[in-house]
């Protein structure tokens, strides 16, 4: 008994998981086999290539077939088709298109030499556009004009011309007289020297500061110049006698920037504090104290046009002034590293600044971003631009790059050190163009 109920389950269990399948006719076993056998040998032909004879040809003549839809096939509802003759075949085969012959890869030369060819033998496009005619209510479709890169304007080559030294400390600050006859300079030493511009000689040193000098400006309408430095202090010197005649009082930390105003006898500073204050230029007296900033106010610029004042802060962002207001009118966010320095483009209502992330070109009076300036690979802590449209970056590592303003095309200098420097003291830290913009 038990061994019959082991059989009885076994077989129960057979019946269950392969009970479609054991009763399957003869027939259909060698129709899979058939098709398993075909298949193998399609597989182990090679890819792209086929003969004709090894495949068996489905035109065998006519089959009998019932003479309608629903008619029982009978010897009398056949109906039969003569058998196709050979030449019939054949004529079928032989229009079957040829076989495709395998193409090798082309080599380096042969890829230079066609590169392009497909893309420049092409008709340009004619893609339209829709162009709307101001004066008439209407529109009209042009073709759509391929784009072009633009072509960078030829600038010439830039060299060293001479070594001026003096300081015996870091020199932070430069400026340039508008007669373009001297230049100033100032220092981590606490001074500050004029220098022939022709010769390079030194003229002039002025002691008054008691940390070291972070901003210069000379007066285009006066014979004064105005200095500020890390000791908080904003000095004017009397450059007909060669001492100070004002202190602005009121910053709160160390001064890093000013400039003075085109058209207007007012002077800006900015600084550690976060703030930027307006100072009456004769009175003395703090007209403004522009606040907004998160962080050190590293760069600050003034013009005539709004927005007469810009500035750049190590938050990251550049804020443009309403000056007669005394609040900001805009917020330009899109460095993501402190901003050290701020230029105005001497003929375009343009503007650049500088981060460690890449220089950022401006258009007033919005402050609509531009372009990237990418390359420079290094802490920018200055600019300069001409007339002719170079803009210069300098880096903390001591290179310098001189781009096309309009293309961003970049020209990479040698950054090489002069005699007895060593990589940690060259950093460049301030540069200006005289007003020629010829010299750097």
């Amino acid at each position: 008994m038990p061994q019959l109920k082991i059989k009885i389950k076994l077989s129960c269990k057979a019946k269950d998981q392969y009970g479609p399948i054991m009763d399957l006719p003869e027939t259909k076993r060698e129709m899979r086999k058939q098709n398993m056998q075909q298949q193998q040998q399609l597989e182990a032909q090679p890819t792209g290539h086929y003969d004709y004879n090894d495949i068996p040809t489905q035109i065998e003549g006519g089959y009998p077939y019932p003479n309608a839809p629903g008619v029982e096939l009978s010897d009398r509802s056949a109906v039969n088709h003569p058998p196709l003759n050979q030449g019939s075949v054949n004529n079928v085969m032989n229009n079957f298109p040829d076989t495709p012959q395998p193409q090798t890869a082309y080599g380096v030369n042969d890829i230079k030499q066609h590169a392009g060819i497909p893309e420049r033998a092409l008709p340009p496009s004619q893609a339209l556009i829709a162009v709307s005619d101001k004066t008439k209510n209407s529109q009209a479709l042009m073709p759509r004009k391929a784009p072009t890169m633009p072509k960078p304007k030829w600038h010439p080559p830039w060299k060293l011309y001479r070594v001026i030294s003096g300081h015996i400390g870091w020199v932070r600050s430069l400026a340039i007289e508008p007669a373009n006859q001297w230049f100033v300079s100032g220092s981590n030493d606490r001074t500050i020297k004029i220098w022939d511009l022709a010769s390079g000689t030194l003229k002039l040193s002025l002691t008054g500061h008691v940390s070291a000098v972070r901003g210069l400006a000379v007066s285009k309408r006066h014979p004064y110049l105005f200095s500020a430095g890390e000791d908080k202090m904003v000095k004017c010197w009397d450059l007909e006698q060669n001492k100070v005649i004002r202190h602005y009082h009121g910053h709160l930390s160390a001064c890093f920037d000013l400039a003075l105003h085109p058209t207007i006898d007012i002077l800006a500073t900015c600084g550690r504090d976060s703030s930027i204050r307006i100072w009456d230029m004769r009175t003395k007296a703090c007209i403004h104290t522009l606040t907004g900033h998160t962080n050190t106010v590293a760069s600050i610029q003034c013009q005539s046009s709004e927005p007469q004042i810009v500035s750049g802060s190590h938050d990251a962002t550049i804020r443009l002034w309403d000056l007669a207001a005394g609040k900001s009118r805009a917020t330009l966010t899109n460095h993501k590293k402190g901003v050290r320095s701020v230029v105005l483009h001497p003929k375009l209502y343009m503007m650049a600044s500088a981060s460690p992330d890449n220089i950022k070109q401006w258009r007033f009076p919005e402050g609509n971003f531009t372009q990237n300036l990418s390359g420079h690979n290094a802490i920018i802590n200055c600019l300069a631009v001409n007339a002719d449209g170079v803009l210069v970056s300098g880096g903390d590592n001591g290179t310098i790059h001189l781009w096309d303003w309009k293309t961003a095309i970049t020209s990479k200098d040698t950054g090489a050190c002069p005699a007895g420097s060593i990589d940690s003291e060259s950093g460049i830290f301030a540069m200006k163009f005289d007003n020629s913009g010829s010299r750097l």
